[in-house]
């Protein structure tokens, strides 16, 4: 006679009741399972293993720690897969139009299997910069109880005396471009720059968003900045697994620690280690899964009292790695919670509160590193992801601000309607200091998929112009970018927004000070050319591109897809 489902077991319940019984059980016969294995929690695994790019060719060994940790502490593994587009890959071609995307289509793998397998908890393990959001949307949206296990970032590669890293790459081309480096430099810079397993380096997206799901309290502590390669990242996603049993023991689920305090928590963490511009973006569609009431106005709410505490690049010194050898982000979070900047008592997956997390880590930064800054010194004294609004972004844009000489340019706009005419003109020299480079037609519509602009924004810097030029787009940026950049604009072109409007040699008003982005256009002008103006075709028209240019909302809500249509 069968045993009665656990409590826990309300999922697992599905294939032990009933009058389909039967039938339920004998698939999972077919894959060894046991009588007893019915009365075990089934949890799934979705696995973002893939052999298409460093950031996700080392995760199957975690995947495999996990399932270990599951069956260890009384569950069922249940592996599916989720797929990954690399952005670092896909830069600079058609390829990256599927990057946001693959956001949403990680998001709805998971909830798909998830709910149609009514599995009772679900590990995530990811590495590139989509599987990071894309997952915890998934995990949201099913709300079964979670747990979000990152790939680890990767090491530097070397080259004479220098750390090296994807943006090393990118940038090294424009040096090479503008004559300042030789074409067998460049070479080897190409071969060393990443030197295994691993995503990008610095604090860029991926690490970003790992960062921020630590202090959302949905990974574990000190998970986000360990490196691939090192055991250290198997031996936490066995720990996680075992947590996550915790949990669907005591229902502990997903929105129930995604609260708007927890948002608060991570983007505070965001901002005092210097994140991604793509934070923004994620987050609002975080806390639409999430069912939290959020808005890009909150962003800038933050901005004004965290400072950034962390020397980490893009725009800094160091590396991922580095900030896990002095303290981590454990460190980073004790010393925002000492400062009255983080919510202590949000829960956390381990079933502790932050505030519990952190209490054996120290209040203040060892004296023998400078990664993290103690918060009466900081890198700077507000966060670096600033809302800019104005009439040419009436819904907003998101600038990095931080690491320039001066956050305010006027300047001559350079209008281009696709990243490659914008790409080839810095690498033929043909943009000056004090120009505004205007990228469009690039938004979550119009690219389809808002691809980053990490390409230009690189060649700019290589070529010595990331202070003295700027560039604005309806797009996005890589987190490797850096520079005087503004992404994000909303309304984009494609929907007629005021940047469709703009022509060359219109001055451009760029204040990061005042949270201002215009173009010197009277109101009767903008309304003679808006009569002029018709929307471009869309780009595509079948496929996973046309139901995304069909169903996507704008960037100031996230870049989602809007079931409720």
């Amino acid at each position: 006679m069968a045993t009665s489902p656990l409590k826990i077991n309300r999922r697992s319940a599905n294939i032990t009741e009933g009058k389909s019984r039967a039938p339920n059980r004998s698939m999972y016969y077919a894959m060894g399972y046991q009588e007893g294995d019915f009365v075990k929690p089934m949890v799934g695994v979705a696995n973002g293993h893939s052999t298409i790019t460093p950031c996700n060719s080392g995760l199957q060994k975690l995947a495999d720690a996990a399932v270990a940790g599951i069956e260890e502490a009384g569950g069922n593994a249940q592996i599916f897969g989720t797929p990954t587009i690399s952005d670092g890959m896909s830069m600079g071609t058609e390829g990256m139009k599927y990057s946001l995307v693959s956001r949403e289509v990680i998001s709805d793998c998971i909830e798909t299997c998830v709910g149609g397998q009514w599995m009772d908890g679900v590990l995530v393990v990811g590495g590139c910069d989509k599987n990071m959001p894309g997952g915890m949307m998934g995990m949201l949206r099913a709300n079964v109880p979670a747990i979000y296990v990152y790939g680890g970032t990767i090491l530097p590669g070397h080259y004479k005396g220098k750390d090296l890293n994807i943006v090393s790459v990118f940038e090294a081309v424009g040096e090479n471009a503008a004559g300042k480096l030789s074409d067998a430099d460049l070479r080897e810079i190409e071969m060393r720059a990443i030197p295994g397993t691993g995503s990008c380096g610095g604090m860029y997206t991926a690490n970003t968003m790992s960062s921020s799901f630590e202090a959302l309290g949905l990974s574990l502590p000190y998970s986000s900045t360990m490196a691939n390669p090192h055991d250290e990242t198997q031996n936490s996603a066995k720990q996680a697994a075992k947590v996550l049993i915790e949990a669907i023991k005591k229902d502990l689920k997903p929105r129930d620690i995604v609260t708007k305090k927890a948002i608060e928590n991570a983007v505070a963490v965001i901002m005092a280690t210097g994140g991604s511009t793509n934070a923004v973006l994620h987050f609002l569609a975080i806390a639409h899964a999430a069912q939290v009431d959020w808005t890009i106005d909150d962003f800038e709410r933050m901005r004004k009292k965290v400072p950034v505490i962390c020397d980490l690049k893009p725009s800094g010194k160091y590396l991922a790695v580095d900030l896990h050898k002095a303290g981590g982000i454990p460190q980073v979070m004790k010393i925002l919670l000492k400062a009255g900047l983080l919510h202590g008592d949000c829960m956390t997956i381990t079933g502790k509160t932050v505030a519990e997390n952190l209490a054996d880590v120290p209040d203040a930064p060892r004296a023998d590193q400078d990664v993290i800054r103690p918060i009466d010194k900081p890198m700077y004294a507000e966060g670096h992801l600033a809302i800019l609004k104005g009439n040419l972004s009436p819904e907003g844009a998101v600038a990095k601000i931080t690491g320039l000489k001066n956050p305010v340019i006027t300047g001559p706009a350079r209008v281009f309607d696709d990243e490659q005419s914008a790409l080839k003109a810095v690498l033929d020299g043909k943009i000056k200091a004090g120009d505004v480079m205007v990228l469009r037609y690039l938004g979550p519509k119009g690219g389809p998929g808002m691809p980053e602009m990490l390409t230009p924004t690189s060649a700019l810097v290589g070529a010595g112009l990331g202070n003295d030029v700027a560039l604005i787009t309806d797009g996005r940026f890589s987190g490797g970018s850096h520079g005087f950049i503004v992404g994000h604009v909303v309304p984009e072109a494609q929907e007629g927004g005021p940047i469709a409007l703009v022509q060359d040699g219109d001055r451009i008003v760029i204040d990061g000070d005042s949270g201002r982005l215009d173009v010197g256009l009277s109101d009767e002008e903008f309304a003679a050319r808006r009569r002029a103006w018709t929307a471009p075709p869309l780009k595509c028209t079948r496929g996973v591109l046309a139901k995304y240019a069909a169903l996507v909302q704008s960037a100031s809500e996230g870049a989602i897809t809007r079931p409720e249509l």
